[in-house]
């Protein structure tokens, strides 16, 4: 996911995870389980990462909704931050006193409910909400329990996809074709359009490719590209005809069209935006997210527009899910589950996405006229929510290992063109390999 700040806020967050994060003693609460009479209160600890201004107000406003609701069954709102926000959950985890409800991503809950960390909750959840999340997100939180059995491990709430965010005046001047949900730009069209765009000194598109492993991998299913075959517990490293497409399109366009500026390589996401509004970049693919900073950053008069999802042999792109979770050791993981059901229903999805400048996960959610307005985009960003798949390094035992320590560098290496694209490959499967190896026995 995109890169959070406030470090303060985690250091703030530790030390609320590890004062005991359920109070209450063992009462059952409304609807509990435990050995106290109906009447006495639970309370619940919430561990949420929200960051932006308007994803925490909207956050905060939901648990006081709930709360004056459900007097019996008091949640804890706390604060937490994306940075080092997993080792944080093991040391309480560890120590026995988690939040009751855990806000995190996907990638983080397979490793946490082998462990016994999560509790799993298939059959916890009331229908209405089940039925309203497809199953290509549920399968972004269903995992082995290390027992070798499967769970649910989450709900998945919110989801991002790769657009493009484009300068609208620069696109009017060159006379291209503004592409559509139902009819985007192919990849050879992005291409030539880029080197349309590319004159005078500025360039066509910026390619910030600081953290570059996740972007290349969720677009290499545009060209059905999964970099990972696995056979039950045991993964290797692929990198055929398929995976090599994305790779050596930004690399042809970085060096054989020059239509991509070089010095953007070692940007975060939002790193090219002064240059964006400048006009020295026309093209700025990017997750939905950084609408937000466009639409409240951007100088008075700078037209901007949101464009779908390019298109390889196909338009899919691999999903990740914030999720929320139940702690194995809560006390009162019934409670707790009532809470989330409540949390994400269709109308507070809404609310949570447009906070976060998301995608819900619910149907009846992305149907809200907030997630289907054109201003700011909405529309084509929610239309990119049906080209999302389960990205498939989700079920890689290792892969953030092999991330860190081989195919970032090695990607880095490939896109600042001091390897070739055989090179990279044979790194990415032989160095690859050896660190699944350890994983998959």
């Amino acid at each position: 996911m995109r890169t959070r700040t406030a470090l303060a806020v985690a250091a703030a967050a530790v030390v609320a995870l590890t004062a005991g994060c359920a109070s209450g003693g063992d009462t059952g609460g409304s609807g509990g389980t435990g050995g106290g009479t109906a009447a006495e209160p639970v309370s619940l600890k919430f561990l949420s990462l929200a960051w932006q201004k308007e994803s925490i107000a909207a956050n905060k406003e939901i648990v006081g909704e709930w709360n004056k609701a459900n007097p019996n069954i008091k949640v804890e709102y706390v604060q937490g931050s994306w940075d080092n926000v997993n080792d944080q959950l093991v040391t309480s985890f560890e120590a026995g006193d988690p939040p009751d409800v855990i806000h995190d991503d996907s990638p983080a809950l397979a490793g946490f409910a082998s462990r016994g960390y999560l509790m799993d909750l298939t059959g916890k959840l009331p229908a209405e909400l089940t039925s309203d999340i497809p199953k290509d997100a549920w399968d972004t939180v269903t995992f082995g329990d290390g027992k070798g059995g499967q769970g649910v491990y989450g709900v998945p709430f919110l989801r991002e996809s790769q657009v493009i965010i484009a300068n609208k005046k620069l696109l009017d001047a060159a006379k291209v074709r503004v592409p559509t949900p139902d009819a985007p730009w192919t990849w050879d069209e992005f291409a030539d359009i880029s080197k349309k765009l590319t004159k005078d000194g500025s360039y066509g598109v910026a390619w910030p490719l600081k953290s570059p492993v996740n972007r290349v991998l969720n677009l290499g299913l545009n060209f059905g590209g999964t970099f990972f075959q696995t056979d039950g517990t045991k993964s290797t490293v692929k990198v055929g005809p398929e995976e090599r497409e994305v790779l050596q399109r930004i690399h042809d366009q970085l060096y054989k069209d020059k239509s991509a500026d070089p010095s953007a390589l070692g940007m975060g996401a939002a790193d090219p935006l002064p240059g964006f509004y400048a006009g020295k970049y026309a093209l700025l693919p990017a997750g939905v997210y950084l609408r937000q900073q466009v639409a409240e950053q951007a100088p008075d008069g700078f037209e901007w527009v949101t464009l779908p999802p390019l298109k390889g042999t196909s338009s899919n792109q691999g999903a990740l899910s914030q999720t929320l979770s139940v702690s194995a050791d809560s006390k009162h993981p019934d409670e707790a589950a009532k809470f989330i059901a409540y949390f994400l229903n269709s109308a507070n999805q809404a609310k949570l996405a447009k906070g976060d400048w998301l995608l819900p996960t619910s149907v009846k959610a992305a149907s809200d006229p907030s997630m289907t307005t054109k201003d700011n985009g909405w529309d084509v960003a929610t239309a990119s929510a049906q080209n999302l798949v389960v990205a498939p390094y989700l079920k890689v035992n290792g892969f953030d290992e092999w991330k860190s320590k081989v195919a970032t560098p090695a990607l880095q290496q490939y896109f600042a063109n001091k390897t070739t694209l055989d090179q990279l490959a044979t790194t990415l499967v032989d160095e690859g390999n050896k660190v699944l190896e350890r994983y998959g026995k």
